[in-house]
């Protein structure tokens, strides 16, 4: 029965029916609180696998504004590999960020909807205080991972923007002329680094806060 009830939250998780699926999940003892706590770490390790693509494909095009003879169509297929592996980690990190706001709205909205439910007064006032402190923290992390996510889009716009100039002159005047470019992309992605590391710091803080409730 247990494992006819986790292929089914399984199944849930995957047609995107959320408010199913959270329900699914309590029914085996896994709250709202437990997978957002989940999908804040699955997010950060996404962010940090982002973090070295784009490492990657900075040092692969710095070596490339370098080049000094051999094949260029071999260049051009890295820095085109380089590109796909790039917007793929995009790719990730938003649906990442996306189910980390799903669970968290739907578990502020459970708890507020449950401070109703005391009959203490001295309970409720802690459980809104509590809420309002989590609730605050967790705005801070999303606007700092929105941040980092938003810095993602023109560093992809410029290594797509590259590897179409490659690839259509494969020749010394196209390295030229993707090494005027070279400065503003080491610019833009060591921006996005650095707001990735700060969204990471983040969440840190956040799971051990909420780990601590």
């Amino acid at each position: 029965m247990k494992k006819i009830l986790l292929m089914s939250i399984m199944m849930l998780s995957l047609t995107g029916c959320q408010s199913a699926y959270y329900s699914a999940m309590e029914k085996v003892g896994i709250h709202k609180r437990d997978i957002l706590v989940d999908r804040v770490e699955a997010t950060k390790e996404s962010q940090e696998k982002s973090q070295k693509q784009f490492q990657s494909s900075l040092e692969h095009l710095s070596a490339l504004i370098n080049f000094n003879g051999g094949e260029l169509q071999t260049v051009y297929e890295q820095l085109s590999d380089d590109y796909e592996a790039s917007k793929s980690a995009a790719d990730t990190v938003t649906n990442k960020i996306n189910k980390v706001e799903d669970v968290g709205l739907a578990l502020f909205s459970e708890w507020e909807t449950e401070l109703e439910q005391y009959q203490s007064a001295s309970l409720k006032r802690e459980s809104q205080k509590k809420l309002n402190q989590t609730q605050r923290q967790f705005n801070k992390l999303l606007r700092s991972m929105r941040r980092s996510e938003q810095k993602m889009a023109p560093v992809l716009a410029a290594l797509k923007d590259n590897t179409l100039y490659l690839k259509h002159n494969l020749n010394a005047q196209a390295i030229s002329a993707i090494k005027g470019e070279f400065t503003n992309l080491k610019r833009d992605i060591q921006t996005l680094i650095k707001d990735m590391n700060n969204s990471i710091d983040d969440s840190n803080k956040f799971i051990k806060q909420m780990n601590g409730i």
